[in-house]
């Protein structure tokens, strides 16, 4: 099943069979960050099923667990010196910050250091000994298999980069990249890389246009062509993530698949980057998701998608710099979109698609009482009109828990004009574009009936319960006790 949010939201060159994903990274450099508890309720209520930490927070991590969401933690940079210098100093940070957690915290990949040869290149020369020595960790623990361990690149390395086929790695950096991807080799792992087409579009002084940064369309004669090749290119990421494979092979080294760690584009700058804006930021997040999901590939490597991680989950208030840099992100501190992705038409998306083309459903393997125990409250407190589930009625058959469950959310999405937090209901609903509808069942929404006007965002508790096993039979007063965050949650989708 496919999930994500807002968004929520990889395929190797030898592991074709990896399903392609979008995941989320999670900064904490907010005024008023949410707790743990609070960020894994979000993701949770979002379906996102891949992260990626800045560091391996103990409160985090157990706020992950039992949750199934993958976890890619961060040795952090300041970190790095201590354990590129010693194994055992390693091996302390594997069993405190990896081995305490798994299996309960489904920790996946190790992202040792970030771009480390751009912004700290005095620990440089220690990222491979580091990388080996967490790596050997994880060997006695009987976890290599499971964890991989990389190190995310800045693209800046890759000089001369288009056309892509004469791209090539700063070279001055040979002592650290060639070990460094022999190691990659020979664990079977991958190489990180953060592409941020925003950056290359801003300094490009005009060169790169807007749309070709945006994946939006562009006629043919507007395409990038690698003349080396004859490869049409029509987006800034794939060119980028294309000429890291060549750089790659130019070293000899054809067999190594690309994860893309950062992604994303800022919603809002200052007067110097008047193209940092919400409509551009929703454009590339939502192109930049059906690109990766539709297992689309790159010219060099077509049909074989690349999984990316969207930057960032929140907006980072006290992120210093440029206004730009504290608006990557796709909520805000009380988990309110800051935009709506246009995702409509790519299966489940977000909640608040105002085009009215989305339904909002049970989630497919659901707890069968907490559906039960919300279908209940949305056919009695949420005064949704229940009779068409009634025996008899057009709506009656599937009679499943599930089945009418999905009919009384979706009315009482439609019903509350599909504002934020009307399709959670405990976290067992769910976002979609696929009509529901059924022969003669029309499902509010499909633009046969229902009716659409604006209202407060209510649920069901956590802690609502029913003795009734019949769908829709006894319908009681549930008792509301959201935390008021989360009746602004967005139902996104990410994916798996």
């Amino acid at each position: 099943m496919v999930w994500l949010f807002l968004l929520f939201l990889l395929v190797s060159v030898s592991s074709a069979d990896e399903d392609p994903f979008i995941g989320v990274n999670i900064g904490t450099a907010l005024a008023d960050m949410p707790s743990p508890t609070q960020v894994a309720s979000l993701l949770k209520s979002q379906s996102i099923r891949h992260v990626r930490l800045y560091d391996a927070d103990n409160a985090m991590l157990v706020a992950l667990a039992n949750t199934g969401i993958r976890v890619t933690v961060t040795v952090p940079n300041d970190e790095l010196l201590g354990i590129g210098q010693s194994n055992s100093t390693a091996a302390n940070w594997v069993s405190k910050h990896v081995l305490a957690h798994v299996p309960a915290t489904n920790i996946t990949a190790i992202a040792v250091g970030s771009e480390v040869l751009s912004s700290l290149p005095n620990a440089a020369p220690v990222i491979v000994s580091a990388m080996k020595f967490v790596h050997a960790a994880l060997v006695a623990a009987d976890l290599d298999s499971t964890i991989k361990v990389s190190t995310p690149l800045a693209s800046s390395i890759i000089l001369d980069s288009f056309p892509p086929s004469q791209a090539f790695f700063n070279r001055s950096w040979d002592s650290v990249t060639v070990p460094m991807l022999k190691f990659l080799q020979s664990t079977n792992s991958y190489l990180m890389l953060n592409v941020y087409p925003y950056y290359d579009y801003m300094q490009s002084n005009g060169v790169i246009p807007l749309d070709y940064a945006l994946f939006r369309p562009l006629p043919p004669n507007k395409e990038a062509v690698d003349a080396n090749t004859l490869l049409h290119y029509t987006n800034v990421f794939d060119a980028i993530v294309d000429a890291a494979y060549f750089a790659m092979a130019y070293l000899n080294f054809t067999n190594i698949p690309i994860k893309v760690l950062e992604s994303g584009w800022p919603s809002k700058g200052d007067s110097s980057e008047p193209d940092a804006t919400m409509d551009n930021a929703n454009t590339y997040n939502s192109n930049l998701i059906r690109h990766v999901l539709n297992s689309t590939g790159t010219p060099k490597h077509p049909g074989v998608a690349v999984s990316t991680y969207i930057y960032e989950l929140y907006n980072e208030d006290l992120r210093p710099g440029a206004l730009s840099e504290k608006n990557w992100g796709l909520f805000d501190a009380n988990g309110v979109p800051v935009y709506t992705l246009h995702l409509t038409g790519s299966g489940l998306v977000l909640a608040n698609d105002t085009a009215n083309e989305t339904y909002c459903v049970a989630r497919e393997g659901a707890d069968a009482k907490m559906l039960q125990a919300a279908l209940d409250w949305a056919c009695g407190p949420g005064k949704v009109d229940c009779s068409a589930l009634m025996q008899g009625q057009p709506c009656y058959d599937p009679d499943t828990v599930e089945a009418h469950a999905t009919y009384a959310f979706d009315a009482y999405y439609h019903q509350m004009g599909m504002a934020s937090g009307t399709c959670f209901f405990n976290g067992v609903a769910a976002i979609t574009t696929t009509n529901p509808s059924h022969e003669t069942c029309l499902f509010p929404g499909s633009g046969k009936n229902g009716t659409l006007f604006n209202g407060t965002s209510l649920a069901p508790s956590a802690n609502s319960t029913t003795d009734s096993a019949a769908p829709c039979q006894s319908w009681r007063s549930i008792n509301v006790a959201l935390d008021a965050g989360m009746l602004m949650l967005l139902s996104i989708t990410i994916f798996t």
